[in-house]
């Protein structure tokens, strides 16, 4: 019978917060962070995948734009496209950019969002686990 014995329940010292909580509490926390983690290394991906897409897109753009170039336009016509073909490309940098740069916050504000999440159900179970003084 004397396997049976909890010994953290048998030397357990008043004032002490219970081991058992203690360590479930510390799995919750290391569960939360690997899930922040999950969360950010996906929202990498999607910034890394959309960012690729637009530099493809830029050189398709590119590609298109240096075919038309030896059309044997006039070269007042030629100068107003490129100048058009130039607005057009800054536009769409700026949209680019400005995009993933809200895919990054979306990212990081998920995974913050965990972080917070997680720390004020800890905060919580601290208070819990000590004992009231009396």
């Amino acid at each position: 019978m004397a396997s049976e014995m909890d010994f953290t329940k048998m030397f357990r010292m008043p004032g002490f917060p219970d081991m058992e909580a203690l360590a479930a509490a510390q799995r919750r926390n290391m569960e939360a962070l690997a899930e922040a983690n999950r969360t950010a290394l996906e929202g990498a991906q999607a910034v890394a995948k959309r960012h690729m897409e637009m530099v493809q897109q830029s050189i398709g753009d590119m590609t298109e734009a240096m075919r038309k170039a030896g059309d044997g336009e006039a070269p007042q016509a030629q100068a107003q496209r490129q100048a058009e073909m130039m607005r057009g490309a800054y536009e769409r940098a700026v949209a680019n950019m400005q995009e993933l740069a809200e895919l990054i916050q979306k990212s990081s504000g998920e995974a913050l969002g965990l972080l917070n999440k997680r720390f004020a159900a800890a905060m919580e179970e601290a208070k819990a686990l000590v004992p009231p003084t009396k």
